[in-house]
């Protein structure tokens, strides 16, 4: 396996104990190139076509104060499949934060731990004080990749065959862009939103294919909140106000420390696509708090959305974990317990109906992307191993008949979030894959791993060796490699009309 690397970059972190700077959770600082990968279990499936794409966390230098998981700089680790045969390679995100820490040899932003007047510079997003990292989402819009960050950095560009950094994102409005955002490929729009901790405290926009922004508008609310993800369906896209959001008084001392605001239910803004504020329509729901959805779609005169409610959204510490108890806490699905549920949003009567669509404690979950904002029955979640924030397996819901399929991985194993990739004409939702990284902790290695998505408990059909271990992270996507190839004819004819 010939491995082209790449010159290092400049780094200061000292070796750590950290539970987020060691075993799995260990930087990766290394970008190379490998034309193909060794496969060293089974064989790459031949009707895979599309390229897998990772963000993780990788701090490059000492923290000046508390370490948090979601503080490391972005790479992005990318599996280029085609005709049974894999490629890799990694890159890091140069946010103008990563330069400027490059240029200085070390840290200027603390994290989200911190004080902000621990930061040396002003930062980006939400908190103002953070650096922008860009190390939480990746999605691929118009042919190019984007590296978003939650706290509402500057959406930054890559090209997701080569890894090429492209700059920032010409469309980011100022409050920039939260993690999330998300493509409706039949149209080629992008819609996105962001927020801050100033009036109207959140704003909803949408890119067109040609990468223009074209529609921006304010989405009052009554004082800063912390949304985290959204969900769109042909005519609708669904932000939410929910009840965990900072702390007012401790706001006002720059203390940014969330907890849950009795009697307040969690809300839901149905926006039309291109509509305004004076066109949402509000609904109320029972009070949690939720990362993530996994798809929605319009039903007659309702509009259904799942995703992950939390019961226990503000956590009991860790005690166990000594100083780490409260970081370990809201970072562990065991503690704050999310479960799949769908909401029904009744647009003639203005009621919600929920219901809860599973017991099992599972989150980041993929569905069968060609079922975006259409009725969906299958959702492929990750297990975490308790007490941390690793992917330890996978849970194949049926949620139309409760059925649950499960896979675990071998202990020590950790996986990535897997997009679920389908079979070119097949003729039932759950036909595919699942593409992930694994990190063996017990060999210190990682691999490419290929499971069959509609026999998940079987574990994986095939397996390739990465040419080093990289650092676990948070989301991921798959994109064909037709579309790609259909992204690029649209740019050029659309140059060529200019």
């Amino acid at each position: 396996m010939p491995v082209t690397r790449h010159p290092p970059v400049v780094t200061t972190l000292e070796p750590s104990n950290h539970p987020y700077l060691s075993g799995p959770w260990t930087p990766c600082h290394e970008e190379v190139d490998v034309d193909e990968l060794e496969v060293i279990e089974g064989e790459i499936p031949a009707d895979i076509d599309g390229i897998y794409l990772r963000n993780t966390e990788n701090p490059v230098h000492q923290p000046l104060g508390r370490h948090h998981p979601f503080d490391g700089d972005a790479m992005i680790h990318q599996v280029s499949i085609s005709g049974g045969k894999a490629s890799y390679r990694n890159r890091f995100v140069r946010t103008q934060c990563f330069a400027a820490e490059q240029i200085a040899g070390g840290a200027l932003w603390g994290g989200l731990m911190d004080p902000p007047a621990l930061s040396k510079r002003p930062g980006f997003g939400a908190h103002g004080s953070l650096k922008d990292t860009g190390s939480t989402d990746i999605i691929v819009h118009a042919g190019t990749a984007l590296a978003t960050l939650y706290q509402c950095g500057e959406a930054w560009m890559l090209d997701p065959v080569t890894l090429d950094n492209l700059g920032k994102a010409p469309w980011g409005p100022l409050d920039g862009v939260s993690a999330h955002p998300k493509v409706d490929e039949e149209t080629g729009e992008l819609m996105f939103f962001n927020y801050s901790k100033h009036p109207p405290f959140m704003h909803y926009g949408v890119v067109d294919r040609a990468g223009k922004l074209v529609h921006y508008t304010p989405i009052p609310l009554p004082g800063p909140r912390l949304p985290h993800d959204m969900a769109i369906t042909k005519n609708w896209s669904i932000l939410n106000d929910m009840p965990l959001f900072w702390d007012a008084d401790l706001l006002k001392r720059d203390i940014h420390a969330a907890r849950i605001h009795e009697g307040v239910p969690t809300r839901f803004a149905l926006i039309p696509r291109h509509g305004q504020a004076e066109d949402i329509r509000w609904f109320e729901a029972a009070p949690t708090y939720v990362l993530h959805w996994t798809n929605a779609w319009e039903d007659g005169d309702e509009v259904v959305l799942e995703g992950y409610y939390q019961d226990k959204p503000m956590p009991d510490p860790i005690e166990e974990a000594g100083e780490y108890s409260h970081m370990m806490a809201y970072v562990d699905e065991h503690s704050f317990l999310p479960r799949l549920h769908r909401w029904r949003f009744n647009l003639e009567t203005g009621a919600t109906v929920e219901e809860r669509l599973s017991d099992s404690i599972v989150e980041f979950g993929m569905i069968n992307p060609d079922y975006l904002m259409r009725k969906s029955r299958y959702v492929w979640s990750t297990t975490t191993r308790p007490g941390w924030f690793l992917f330890n397996g996978y849970v194949r819901h049926d949620t139309l008949t409760g059925d649950e399929q499960v896979y675990q991985l071998p202990d020590d194993i950790y996986a990535s979030e897997s997009p679920m990739v389908p079979k070119s004409g097949a003729n039932s939702e759950d036909v595919g894959y699942l593409v992930t990284f694994l990190i063996n902790e017990n060999a210190g290695t990682s691999e490419l791993a290929i499971l069959d998505a509609s026999d998940i408990a079987s574990g994986p059909i095939c397996r390739a060796a990465l040419p080093h271990k990289i650092s676990s992270g948070v989301h991921s996507t798959w994109v064909e490699h037709s579309q790609l190839r259909s992204d690029a004819e649209f740019r050029r004819d659309l140059l060529a009309a200019a």
